[in-house]
Formats: C-alpha cells, sequence, structure tokens
C-alpha cells in the first residue's frame, strides 16, 4: 500500500456563485491543503470558454461503410494567471492550508452556457499544480454564463403575423381549402410568460379538422461546411375539432412559456431558436403549418412600457365615442340641477362592486374615479360670464359624460328645500 501523498486537497472556489454575465470580474482562489512540506516548481490557474460541436455520419463505398468525422470547436474565453511563478527553483510550501486569490476579467461578449446533442458551450476555471519529478495535479471548476437578451428593444417588440393555407386533396380529388392567419403581440419574450395567440381557421373542407399551437427549438450545429439540425417540442396546445365549412377564431389563447434556456444567435458553430408554430392537422393529407419566428431573452418586458402599451390599448377602443360629437353645440344645464333632491342623489350614488362584477377593474370605472375627487368645473350660460374670457358650451355627450362622472361627488351637507339654489357662476 502506497503512502498517502503530501497533497491532501487541490481545490478551485469562485466567490460570486456559479452563475456570470459578459464584461463581469470572475473572483476566486485555489486552496491547498497538505500534509507535510511540499516543494512546488509553479501554480497556475487558467480560465476557458468554448464551444465545441461533434458528430458522426456514416456512407457505404462498395461493401464497407466509412464514418465521417465532423468536429468544430470556437473560443470564447482564455485568461492565464501564475499563483506561484516558475523562476528555476522549487518553492517550499509548509504543511496546513493555503490560499491563493486570483481575479479573470471577463470579454464583454459571451455566449450562454449550452447542452445539446451534437456540441456545447462550456467554461470553467482549472489550477494546475506543478512538483518537481511529479505529475501535474489538476483540479478544475465549472462556472454559467448567461448572456442577458433584452426584448425591450424595437426588434424584439414588433408584433408578428402570417397567413397560409392549404388545399386538401385523397386520391386526386378536391376537399376543399383549410386557411390559417395567426398573429401575436411581439417577437421576444422571457421564460414563464403567456404568449396570446390571436388566429382563425377556416375549414372548408368535408372533414372535420383539429388546430395546435407550438413552440419548437431548433438547435443547429455547423461543423466543416455542414449543418446538424435537431428540432424538439417545448409545450403545446391543442384546440377543439372544427367541424366541415365552419370557422374556429382564437382571441388571444393562451400559451406559457416553460423554463428553458435563451436563445443563441451570436456563436458561429451552435444556434438555438425559437419559433410559434401554428398546424391544422387535415385528415387523408399533410399538415397545414404556418411559422412565426421567437426570440426568447433573458430581461424581460418592461413594466412601464407593457403598461403603457396595455392602457393606450384600451382607451382607443372605449372612447370611440369621442367621433360622434356633433357640430352644433347645445347649452349645458345647471350643475344644482342635477344633484337638488336625495332621490337624485340616491340614483346617481355609484354603483356596488357586486352589481358590476368584473366591470369595476375595466378602464370606463377606473376614468371616472379619476374625475371623482376633482371640484366640479364652472358651467355659463350662452352670454360670457364676467372674468373667464370666453363662451363656454359643451358638447352633449360629453357633458353627459361629466355629469355622471361628477354627481359621484356627493355634497355631505345638502341643501334644503326652503333654500334657493344659487348658481355656480355667481
Amino acid at each position: 500500500m502506497q503512502p498517502p501523498g503530501r497533497v491532501r486537497r487541490l481545490q478551485v472556489r469562485l466567490q460570486d456563485g456559479p452563475a456570470h454575465g459578459g464584461g463581469q470580474l470572475l473572483h476566486g482562489w485555489v486552496r491547498l491543503e497538505l500534509r507535510g512540506a511540499l516543494r512546488v516548481r509553479a501554480l497556475e490557474v487558467c480560465a476557458r470558454g468554448l464551444a465545441t460541436v461533434h458528430w458522426l455520419e456514416s456512407c457505404s463505398i462498395g461493401l464497407n461503410v466509412v464514418y465521417r468525422d465532423y468536429t468544430a470547436c470556437q473560443t470564447f474565453l482564455y485568461r492565464r494567471r501564475q499563483l506561484i511563478s516558475d523562476n528555476g527553483e522549487a518553492t517550499v510550501l509548509q504543511a496546513g492550508r493555503h490560499e491563493f486569490p486570483f481575479t479573470f476579467q471577463l470579454p464583454e461578449t459571451l455566449v450562454t452556457s449550452f447542452e445539446g446533442k451534437h456540441g456545447s458551450v462550456r467554461y470553467w476555471v482549472k489550477a494546475k499544480l506543478h512538483r518537481p519529478w511529479s505529475t501535474v495535479k489538476k483540479a478544475k471548476k465549472e462556472f454559467t454564463v448567461i448572456e442577458p437578451i433584452d426584448i425591450n428593444t424595437p426588434a424584439l417588440l414588433a408584433p408578428q403575423a402570417g397567413a397560409k393555407e392549404k388545399l386538401a386533396r385523397a386520391w386526386y380529388c378536391n376537399r376543399g381549402q383549410v386557411s390559417v392567419t395567426a398573429k401575436i403581440d411581439r417577437k421576444g419574450y422571457t421564460p414563464g410568460e403567456v404568449i396570446p395567440i390571436f388566429a382563425e381557421i377556416d375549414n372548408c373542407t368535408s372533414r372535420a379538422v383539429v388546430p395546435k399551437a407550438a413552440i419548437i427549438q431548433t438547435q443547429t450545429f455547423v461543423a466543416r461546411g455542414t449543418k446538424k439540425q435537431k428540432k424538439s417540442v417545448v409545450t403545446s396546445i391543442t384546440g377543439d375539432p372544427i367541424p366541415a365549412g365552419k370557422r374556429e377564431v382564437w382571441h388571444g389563447r393562451a400559451l406559457k412559456i416553460p423554463p428553458v434556456g435563451p436563445s443563441i444567435l451570436q456563436c458561429r458553430i451552435i444556434q438555438v431558436e425559437y419559433s410559434l408554430k401554428v398546424c391544422v392537422d387535415i385528415p387523408g393529407t399533410s399538415k397545414l403549418l404556418l411559422e412565426l419566428p421567437l426570440v426568447i431573452g433573458t430581461i424581460p418586458l418592461h413594466p412601464f412600457g407593457s403598461r403603457t402599451s396595455s392602457v393606450s390599448s384600451q382607451y382607443s377602443v372605449n372612447l370611440d365615442w369621442l367621433s360622434t360629437i356633433p357640430e352644433q353645440l347645445e347649452a349645458p344645464p345647471e350643475y344644482s340641477a342635477v344633484v337638488s333632491s336625495p332621490e337624485t342623489e340616491q340614483s346617481l350614488a355609484p354603483p356596488c362592486r357586486s352589481e358590476l362584477g368584473d366591470i369595476l377593474e375595466g378602464p370606463f370605472f377606473a376614468y371616472i374615479q379619476e374625475f371623482r375627487f376633482r371640484p366640479p368645473p364652472l358651467y355659463s350660460e350662452v352670454m360670457n360670464p364676467p372674468g373667464l374670457g370666453g363662451c363656454w358650451r359643451l358638447p352633449v355627450p360629453l357633458l353627459r359624460f361629466l355629469t355622471v362622472a361628477l354627481a359621484l361627488q356627493v355634497d355631505p351637507n345638502p341643501a334644503s328645500d326652503s333654500i334657493r339654489p344659487r348658481c355656480m357662476t355667481c
């Protein structure tokens, strides 16, 4: 039995956890534990980042089978540090624990770590201990790189849409046509988000068809000018069968993105791409496929941007009544006439939540609430009021809207019937 060596342990440790990004500092240290004094010639540490691709393809030449090897690599990171320099004389380290810190500056642009069937993108830090008349002792520590992909860019916020149609044939007989039109809000999404799918499927055939939607991941490996692809379904949904001669409409059908790796688009030999495929299963013939490109990022949609877009789209629909304002304007009634009696105040009280249900969440009620705590505007007759410098006339639709809004602010001390209502402009 051989006696134990003097090196008890050689480790590489990282300070900031396993995940890093481009442009960051990689901090760590090499830990060396010795049972006794040790003569060391050199101790070096190296940080590497490498993308590798490899697969085999067979071809027959006569009676023999020949395998062709496809291999490629691309380097993203290569840094070295001498923790103990080799100056021609050995350095003596005493028994115990020794720690040697190191720091590496990562490049600004890196590719996200990846593990695929025919290739990978890996990053690691390796320490090498050189001793006189002995083999080199090594220790390795891998770490993950996540390159940020911000979807808050014009290219990734642009809507994606497409249309496709197919003529269903069976035994040289025309069974009709199937068409599909699909649209999504944007191109960029992050894991955990929900993709609302807007689609129309027209079934003009004589048989029922089934619509489906799926997120497809495509891995592309390149070596020696040859490409190798692997496609897999990330997630999918299936719609209800569409009878013959009917149309199906998806009003934002939800498709949630599961935890998947981000897109890889900047590597020369490995690419990871995503797409949304809307397909229709047609009995007796091939499927109708419509593909929309996707980019899976790491920085989600900014909440301010999403709120602005959603609110603006809602108001653009709910405020269409402004286009119906007549050209001939009418004088508004007095404000005192609106809330002069308790019966009117009771009828104009704000509705309770149980009566309206989900309507309370809409933008119209929120718009009324915004006016609720503001003082009422000054009304006047056709004559110009003193000090206001103009004739105040409001259109009837806008007047009705403001009347309902202002009536929600009920006076807590209403005037009695014996007191004459005073004009608000006096």
